[in-house]
């Protein structure tokens, strides 16, 4: 799962068209929820950055979910954005998250081009006793599952990374090293702040994901296990100057400065990378929109049992609810009674 170069040895000018690419200054910001390619050509770095505003209070205040939950969620949503916007066809990227802890699921489904739902599970009663507790101990152990969904004719690609005392961060980190193995570096950061001159708050998410994409094979090679009685990992990635000096940059972004509306995630580019030259390319808008509809309910409930249907009958309907929006459909039980047999 590579951004923007699918193939290696392309160099990034020959993936884009002259009016793709366009170096800092040439237009306007692209604000909130969108997810903006970047390139740094003399690093051999490309990625994408993204700060999520309006779009995260709508799916997070859809549901009044407790603070510490709200948090992982945000999380979740941003990483499935920078992961998700990358894809060149129609489909979907889902992240999901299956633990034993307090919140033992998040799932955050991104859609081409820019649709995103999601939603949390958790146990009330455990979360409030949980205090303070980390978001890796409200994850608990379990698995990360990202998985990249082309269409019903179309094989799904998951990857599958272990919870185990792990943040999202650190979790996607590992994906890439062992399911890519592709050099990737990741930050997110989650903030409830205060509405200027207004009552309540409101939440902001940012993220930014860089990748080591050299033209040169030998430069790309992750390190190799340890070979025992404390040998050290050994790799081209690792030592290669130039995606050290990446790490090294983005080592250097402060705290608030992934989600500070004043500080556009252009203007954070410019002051990372400024002295090599970043491009960045078309952003891509990222909406709340579930794909939920009563017709695709009903066809689901097409496929119901006679024996199905009536244990779905509460009051004289069938009432489905979606997760995801919230939204409840309503079905009379005899539409779908005439003709069953099975």
């Amino acid at each position: 799962m590579t951004f923007e170069r699918a193939d290696h040895t392309k160099r990034a000018d020959e993936m884009n068209t002259p009016h793709q690419a366009k170096r800092l200054g040439d237009f306007g910001f692209a604000g909130d929820d969108h997810a903006i390619p970047f390139e740094v050509g003399p690093l051999d770095a490309r990625g994408r950055i993204v700060q999520l505003g309006p779009l995260l209070d709508e799916i997070l205040g859809r549901h009044d979910y407790p603070e510490p939950v709200a948090r992982l969620l945000a999380e979740a949503c941003v990483v499935a954005v920078l992961l998700g916007s990358s894809l060149k066809f129609e489909g979907k990227f889902i992240l999901q998250t299956r633990t034993d802890g307090p919140v033992d699921m998040l799932v955050a489904d991104f859609s081409t081009p820019g649709a995103l739902r999601a939603y949390a599970r958790f146990d009330a009663e455990r979360v409030a006793a949980s205090g303070d507790a980390s978001p890796a101990a409200l994850l608990g152990s379990g698995v990360l599952a990202l998985t990249i969904d082309q269409g019903e004719f179309m094989q799904r690609y998951q990857g599958i990374v272990q919870l185990d005392g792990s943040t999202l961060e650190e979790a996607a980190h590992t994906y890439f090293r062992q399911s890519e193995q592709i050099p990737t570096e990741i930050r997110l950061e989650v903030a409830r702040q205060l509405k200027a001159g207004e009552k309540g708050s409101h939440w902001r998410a940012g993220g930014l994901i860089a990748q080591f994409l050299p033209e040169a094979p030998e430069r790309l090679r992750m390190p190799d296990l340890p070979g025992g009685d404390g040998a050290p990992e050994t790799g081209a990635a690792e030592t290669d100057q130039a995606w050290r000096e990446v790490q090294a940059l983005l080592g250097t972004i402060e705290p608030g400065e992934l989600i500070d509306p004043t500080v556009e995630p252009e203007r954070l580019l410019f002051r990372l990378f400024h002295e090599h030259g970043v491009r960045v390319f078309e952003a891509t808008p990222v909406a709340d929109r579930c794909s939920c509809s009563k017709d695709r309910i009903g066809g689901i409930l097409e496929g119901f049992t006679a024996e199905e249907i009536a244990q779905s009958v509460e009051d004289g309907v069938i009432k489905v609810n979606c997760e995801f929006c919230s939204t409840t459909y309503t079905f009379d039980p005899a539409d779908f009674a005439e003709g069953r047999t099975r």
